[in-house]
C-alpha cells in the first residue's frame, strides 16, 4: 500500500499537541492583534491568552490565505513524493476555500504523477477537527488513500455542530447579525443557538433569553441528534468559558453514558476572533444534520 499525507488548516481547531503527535501538517491562518501580525499556532496557551485579552477590549482581525501561500504549502507536501489529502473548512465560511481550490488545480498540473485531493468537508472548527481525527485514525489503522477519502465523503454530513455565543457584538462586527439585532439582543440578553446544516454555513437555529437556556438548548440538540453514542468521542470547544463547557459535558455524559469521552479544549483563534469570548460549541456524530 502506498503512503500518503493527510493535511489540514489551523481552523480545524485541533490542539497543537495532537497535530505534533500525529505529524499532521497544517497551514496557518493569520490574525492581527495590537497592530502586530501573528500566525495561528494552535497552542492552547495562545488561545487562552487571546481570549483574556479580548475580554479586556483587544480587537482581533483575520485575513484569508491567498493562493500563493496555499500553493507553497501544497508544494512542500508534494515534494515529499507522496499523495496528499487536504481537508479545510467549509467553502461557505471563507473565501480562502476558493484560493485553496486554485492552488490545488495548479498543483495537480505540476505533479501529474501524484494525487492531490482537496476536500470540501462542509465542516467548520472542531467539526472539521473531528473529521480530520477520524481520517488520521483510519490512515494509522492501515486504510488506503481511497478508503479514507470515501469514508470522509460518506460521513462528513454526519458531523454535528452546535454553537452559542455570549456577546452578539462579535457576530455584528463579522456581519453575521445586524447592528440593530445586536443592540436589541444585548438589551434583552438574547443568545443565538447556532448549527451547521448540510450547506456548511453557520446558521442561527433559534434564539433564547439567557445563557443557561442557550446551553440547555445545545444539550437538547445533542439529545435529538446522537443516535449512536456508544464509543463516540465528543468534542466541546470553549472560548474562555470552561465552567459552561464542563456543565454541558456533564449533561451529555448524563444523557449518554455510553460515550467514550467528552473532551474539552480551547476554541481556535480564527473562529474565536469572529465570535468572541464566551463562545461554546460541541461536535459529534449523528445520522443527519437538523436544527
Amino acid at each position: 500500500m502506498s503512503e500518503y499525507i493527510i493535511a489540514t488548516a489551523s481552523t480545524a481547531d485541533l490542539p497543537r499537541d495532537y497535530l505534533d503527535a500525529h505529524h499532521l501538517p497544517f497551514i496557518s491562518y493569520s490574525y492581527v492583534m495590537d497592530d502586530k501580525p501573528y500566525q495561528d499556532d494552535c497552542r492552547e496557551e495562545t488561545r487562552q491568552n487571546i481570549y483574556e485579552k479580548m475580554r479586556q477590549g483587544t480587537v482581533l482581525t483575520t485575513s484569508q490565505i491567498n493562493t500563493f501561500a496555499y500553493h507553497e504549502f501544497f508544494k512542500s507536501l508534494m515534494d515529499k513524493g507522496l499523495d496528499v489529502i487536504y481537508m479545510d473548512m467549509s467553502r461557505e465560511m471563507s473565501h480562502s476555500y476558493v484560493n485553496a481550490k486554485e492552488a490545488a488545480a495548479q498543483i495537480r498540473q505540476e505533479y501529474p504523477n501524484q494525487r492531490f485531493y482537496d476536500m470540501d468537508t462542509l465542516c467548520i472548527s472542531g467539526g472539521l477537527g473531528l473529521l480530520v481525527e477520524n481520517a488520521v485514525s483510519l490512515k494509522e489503522a492501515g486504510k488506503s488513500f481511497d478508503e479514507v477519502v470515501a469514508w470522509c465523503e460518506d460521513n462528513k454530513l454526519k458531523v454535528m455542530h452546535r454553537f452559542t455565543v455570549d456577546d452578539l457584538k462579535y457576530l455584528q462586527r463579522s456581519g453575521r447579525v445586524s447592528n440593530a439585532s445586536a443592540l436589541i439582543g444585548s438589551l434583552l440578553a438574547v443568545k443565538p443557538v447556532m448549527y451547521v446544516p448540510d450547506d456548511g454555513k453557520l446558521t442561527v437555529g433559534s434564539k433564547v433569553q439567557g445563557r443557561k437556556k442557550a446551553l440547555m438548548a445545545i444539550v437538547d440538540g445533542v439529545k435529538r441528534d446522537m443516535a449512536h453514542p456508544q464509543g463516540q468521542i465528543v468534542h466541546i470547544l470553549n472560548a474562555d468559558c470552561r465552567q459552561d463547557a464542563e456543565f454541558v459535558a456533564a449533561k451529555v455524559k448524563e444523557a449518554f453514558p455510553d460515550v467514550a469521552e467528552v473532551r474539552i479544549t480551547n476554541l481556535g483563534t480564527i473562529i474565536g476572533a469572529h465570535c468572541g469570548p464566551g463562545l461554546l460549541t460541541i461536535f459529534y456524530y449523528g445520522d443527519h444534520r437538523q436544527i
